[in-house]
């Protein structure tokens, strides 16, 4: 069963936020407010975040740029992940992904299923690591997001999480690279 072992200290990840979209603005942006107050709350430093236009292009390069900074651990995307015809998060980001995180995809359904029933089939919600960052797609509502973290991403964005966590292989995913150890991990 999972654990938050109190012995171990807890690990602060440096998270940027992405909303894909035509029309939000910061003024009403309220996906990726959600995102950034609960990674806050949880003691994560909000390392950027931005709103870019559903285009696979600036998308990419917004996300490339973020995989590059040593100093992002983790980018969040919110909106895109649907079916319609400016939907394009995972056509973007797929491609840059080194692996793909196929078990997110499954939980994120799973915890959306009682919530909003068969609906659920209408999200594409993708993740993977790319450059030793973990990328996580949600979809573009509030909600989604806050089934995401609160079900997923707070307990394996925390080193404390047993019996594993995401925090604890951070070290070894690019150990050949550049990454070294985060601060306070044992491996």
């Amino acid at each position: 069963m999972s654990r938050i072992d109190e012995t171990k200290t807890f690990i602060p990840l440096n998270i940027a936020v992405l909303t894909v979209s035509d029309t939000r603005t910061p003024a009403d942006d309220k996906s990726g407010d959600t995102l950034a107050q609960r990674l806050t709350e949880a003691g994560h430093h909000l390392a950027d975040r931005a709103i870019v236009p559903d285009d696979i292009a600036a998308l990419r390069g917004k996300v490339s740029g973020w995989i590059a900074d040593k100093g992002i651990d983790v980018v969040i995307t919110t909106g895109g992940t649907g079916f319609t015809g400016r939907d394009v998060t995972p056509e973007a980001l797929e491609p840059l992904f080194e692996k793909r995180m196929d078990g997110f995809s499954v939980l994120f359904h799973h915890i959306s299923i009682p919530k909003i029933g068969t609906s659920t089939i209408q999200s594409r919600a993708t993740a993977g690591v790319a450059g030793a960052t973990y990328i996580f797609c949600l979809p573009g509502s509030p909600g989604a997001c806050k089934d995401a973290w609160d079900g997923i991403l707070a307990s394996q964005l925390d080193y404390r999480h047993r019996p594993c966590n995401f925090v604890e292989i951070m070290p070894r995913l690019d150990e050949h690279l550049r990454r070294v150890k985060a601060q306070g991990a044992t491996v």
